[in-house]
């Protein structure tokens, strides 16, 4: 009986171990900084040219989802140990894929945004950085249709890029 009882506790105290090693990691897969606890996203200014109406609140309100699901940070409107800012810098429409008709094929929705990341905690990892995707669609489509689904790609994409940067260490 006490073999028993011996061995349970040796795997109480191994879980144990195990979990609090893991402590700054999420299940995502991404990096916490060590004793981050809060973060604030501050509003997504819209500063292009080109000016898509819903186009900052699309990428604040998609990087505060991001953030929510995979991390174990309290979002702050308040003093945070970490702290993303920016601004939309490019939003525009080309022509690519020019046929022999000198009528392009596709057209390419290109989003920038320049962000600044702060870490209050260790200041080292901190960045100001322009992150930038785009997405290819048919000439014949209309732009105000699509728009929108057009969008939420490469926004869903941009945030991507962010998060990775910040907790992936990419």
């Amino acid at each position: 009986m006490t073999c028993k009882y011996f061995s349970q506790i040796i795997v109480f105290y191994f879980l144990t171990i195990l979990i609090y090693g893991c402590g700054i990691y999420s299940f995502s897969g991404a990096s916490i900084p060590e004793n981050a606890e809060t973060i604030n996203i501050n509003y997504i200014k819209n500063s292009a040219d080109l000016i898509q109406p819903s186009l900052s609140n699309l990428l604040t309100e998609a990087l505060i989802s991001k953030c929510q699901a995979e991390t174990n940070l309290t979002i702050t409107n308040k003093s945070s140990d970490l702290l993303f800012s920016g601004e939309i810098t490019k939003y525009e429409v080309q022509p690519v894929s020019i046929q022999n008709t000198e009528i392009a094929a596709q057209n390419r929705l290109t989003i920038s945004l320049k962000i600044n990341y702060r870490n209050n905690l260790d200041s080292s990892l901190s960045f100001e950085k322009t992150f930038t995707d785009y997405v290819d669609f048919d000439s014949n489509s209309i732009l105000s249709e699509i728009e929108e689904e057009l969008s939420i790609i490469i926004v869903n994409n941009l945030v991507e890029d962010i998060f990775n940067s910040v907790f992936m260490n990419w």
